[in-house]
């Protein structure tokens, strides 16, 4: 196949097939678009590209998926025949109970009782891991992902390591400070900022990426010494950030800089493809990378509306927020939305 030959082919594939050609062949394929993406993939080894060739040729003769048999025309309906009835609505599930009120929202909202604190399978497991691998913990919001960052610092400091806990801001750099510091001592935390900079020689050390980033570019050239010798742990929380237009390039420099003798750990719950950064940083790192990703939610989520009239009502039917489930707007809340509508901007612009 030559080359205008498969670069006219690969053009008319969709994005999707694209990248399934490019996995395990070109390096960082989920951030490119489609140029780039053919580019990439005609600038490969001839091996490679004849592997994309075979691929290619099944792609090709795959029938789409949108197309479907040929079914005999329908007769024309009877003049007298009575109308079918319009199919149900598939955008949402319609739930059997009946919705719910506002006190049933409410209950059990507040402080829980204290109870003795059990740590999960997957946090157990996340810190055991850290002594051998690197670790992302892609989970929920109030899954317990602190809980594993705190227990992986104890073990790296009575391992005689030093610890870099990195955060995208200052305002969260300052709070981790003041939480570490009860929790560990104040003489065992440091922070370095753009405007801060205390107790430097502490084995723990906050400090956003961009100042690690930059202080692992001086190691490099050996302008400075960052105790690299020592360092055991970096924790890179809101590691979402790797797929910023602006600062993700950041936390990427940051994880390839990283010593190979010190464990990362990955902080977020909002990862949209923790499997494919795992398997970028298994392909970088001599270390291999271990990820725990799971959307089970420790603390369930609910939704109210807040009227303007001083009106509360729950959001949806149904109490918990599920993942992955439909939702259906509450009675209560279609009929306040439709009120107010009917105050600000009158009956006939109510669809």
């Amino acid at each position: 196949m030559t080359n205008d030959e498969l670069t006219q082919h690969l053009a008319g594939l969709p994005v999707s097939l694209l990248h399934r050609l490019a996995k395990n062949r070109v390096h960082r394929h989920f951030r490119m678009g489609k140029t780039r993406l053919i580019q990439s993939l005609l600038a490969l080894s001839p091996g490679q590209r004849a592997e994309i060739e075979t691929t290619l040729t099944s792609f090709l003769q795959e029938p789409p998926r949108s197309s479907k048999p040929d079914r005999p025309a329908k007769p024309n309906p009877q003049p007298d025949a009575p109308p079918r009835p319009a199919p149900p609505s598939r955008h949402h599930h319609v739930p059997t109970e009946p919705a719910i009120g506002t006190k049933a929202l409410l209950e059990g909202l507040g402080v829980p009782p204290p109870r003795p604190f059990k740590p999960d399978d997957w946090q157990r497991d996340a810190i055991d891991r850290l002594t051998t691998t690197d670790v992302i913990l892609s989970v929920p919001t109030g899954s317990g992902k602190t809980y594993v960052a705190i227990e992986a610092m104890r073990r790296a400091i009575e391992a005689e390591r030093t610890v870099i806990y990195t955060s995208p801001l200052k305002a969260l750099s300052n709070t981790k400070l003041t939480e570490f510091s009860q929790l560990f001592g104040a003489d065992q935390v440091g922070i370095l900022t753009g405007d801060r900079r205390d107790n430097p020689q502490a084995p723990i050390l906050i400090m956003t990426t961009e100042i690690l980033r930059n202080l692992l570019y001086d190691a490099a050239s050996g302008e400075i010494d960052m105790r690299l010798d020592t360092l055991g742990l970096i924790i890179l929380d809101e590691s979402q950030f790797l797929a910023d237009a602006e600062r993700g390039v950041v936390w990427e420099e940051t994880i390839i800089f990283a010593p190979a003798q010190s464990r990362l750990l990955l902080l977020s719950a909002s990862i949209g493809n923790p499997d494919e950064i795992a398997a970028w940083i298994n392909s970088i790192r001599s270390t291999s990378c271990h990820l725990i990703h799971h959307r089970n939610r420790s603390v369930p989520l609910r939704a109210a509306y807040l009227d303007p009239s001083g009106k509360l009502a729950p959001f949806f039917r149904a109490r918990d927020i599920a993942h992955g489930k439909g939702f259906v707007l509450h009675p209560e809340t279609k009929r306040l939305f439709a009120n107010y509508e009917d105050r600000t901007l009158g009956p006939r612009y109510r669809r």
